[in-house]
């Protein structure tokens, strides 16, 4: 190839590489910004007076004589909107019949959106739910439930070549000239005098327990079990991923049988995750009774046969990049086989054994599929290391699917799924991080 051709390529080559980094980076901002801005909003919001006193009667945290004082602040605030409440109800009395049908609906209505901003009005007896004790814990809903106080969602289907397009009536107009009417200007003036938002870091999210399914409090069960779910998985994969790859590398002979065994572990590692899940239920469970029913263990297991062909691939390629004359050093010197293996291939194999196990860490511990049948719950508590031989776990790649598919309020907890995801990815980072400055210090080492 002559000498221009040959910069010509080099620097397309060089071009598209650099493209391809920027794409990546850009792909991976795009990703990763949404999660970050959603997830830091579990963490840092502006907390209400309802989200204060939930705080101290459920887990007993913050100053009782401050928030008693906020209370009363808050309840002189709200006063005015019971009070409009019930000049209404009176008035209501001495309307006909149908004009007491055609407002009773729409009041109802308002009555059901005021308990979910202001907790339950004065009078009822007090909600066996927690979600229905308090308020608007958050600035940000108390924003949207006020809009729903003030405004009737509604659908325009005059353009007959649409489906119909939304609008919003103000509530002010059907309660005109009634004593009802001052509410829907008093709200929107006076809603900060009556929850008094204030920005809170709100960091026991990751320690607290979850209270009525996760309309309160943190995550600390799911994060717990995920941890139990990888480390348990790494346990079991690692050793036996590696001898499987000294005796693939060291003592197995060229034939057809281990050349189907390497198929096999080759075909392993592509077999979709759900499969293995299925595996999982049937054989550690069902067959070998490893645990009654869903356990940690029975996860970790699962996992482990997951992760097991790409520990045992890494550690194979690693194996055979140690030099020849490393082995035949130590033979020459009188070490027997398994001495030269344990004291001279493992070691000078060791940073490329630890990027198998990083990457298997990772999809250990972000897989849901397979801990659906074996380990994960939607609710549980944080467990002890001794529980996990015979009892499930909250998982956070499982309760993330859960809560964003199954939970009767998704939109309500929105902020408590992305701060699932968000401390995910931590969570993974986390693990690699300490695997990756783990295999950076042994590597280190060894070259001195």
């Amino acid at each position: 190839m002559r000498l221009g051709t040959r910069q010509v390529v080099d620097r397309a080559f060089t071009g598209v590489g650099l493209a391809s980094i920027v794409l990546m980076s850009v792909a991976l901002v795009a990703l990763l910004a949404p999660i970050i801005v959603g997830g830091l909003r579990a963490f840092v919001f502006q907390a209400t007076v309802e989200h204060r006193r939930l705080m101290l009667e459920q887990f007993g945290r913050g100053n009782a004589d401050k928030l008693a004082a906020e209370l009363v602040a808050a309840g002189s605030a709200r006063q005015a909107v019971y009070d409009y409440l019930s000049q209404f109800e009176g008035e209501l009395r001495r309307y006909p019949a149908a004009q007491r049908r055609q407002y009773a609906a729409e009041l109802q209505e308002i009555k059901e959106h005021l308990r979910a901003l202001l907790g339950p009005l004065p009078g009822e007896p007090l909600p066996v739910m927690p979600r229905h004790r308090y308020g608007q814990t958050r600035w940000d809903r108390a924003q949207l439930v006020l809009q729903q106080v003030l405004m009737v969602e509604e659908w325009d289907y005059a353009d007959a070549a649409r489906m119909g397009r939304r609008v919003l009536r103000p509530r002010a107009e059907h309660f005109a000239g009634t004593a009802l009417a001052p509410l829907f200007d008093y709200l929107p003036r006076h809603i900060e005098q009556m929850l008094r938002p204030r920005w809170t870091f709100y960091w026991r999210f990751l320690t607290d327990d979850a209270r009525d399914a996760h309309f309160f409090g943190g995550i600390w069960p799911e994060v717990l079990g995920t941890f139990y779910l990888t480390i348990g998985a790494i346990l079991f994969a690692v050793p036996t991923g590696i001898i499987s790859a000294i005796y693939l590398v060291e003592y197995a002979r060229d034939n057809w049988l281990v050349a189907v065994l390497r198929s096999c572990i080759s075909t392993l590692a592509g077999v979709p995750s759900i499969v293995f899940g299925l595996f999982g239920l049937a054989f550690f469970i069902n067959t070998i009774h490893v645990s009654p029913t869903k356990s940690v263990l029975a996860g970790a297991l699962t996992l482990a046969a997951l992760i097991l062909p790409l520990v045992i691939r890494a550690s194979e390629e690693a194996l055979r990049a140690v030099p020849q004359t490393y082995k035949e050093a130590a033979l020459s010197c009188g070490a027997s086989r398994w001495r030269t293996i344990i004291t001279v291939l493992l070691p000078a194999a060791l940073p490329g054994i630890l990027t198998g196990v990083v990457i298997s860490m990772g999809r250990a511990a972000g897989e849901t599929a397979p801990i659906i049948f074996t380990a994960a719950v939607s609710i549980g508590p944080a467990l002890h290391p001794w529980q996990t031989l015979n009892s499930p776990t909250p998982a956070l790649p499982w309760n993330i699917y859960s809560l964003c598919t199954e939970h009767q309020a998704v939109d309500q907890i929105r902020h408590v799924q992305y701060g699932m995801v968000l401390t995910l990815v931590a969570l993974v980072l986390l693990l690699n991080g300490a695997a990756i400055i783990m295999r950076a210090r042994i590597a280190h080492r060894m070259t001195g």
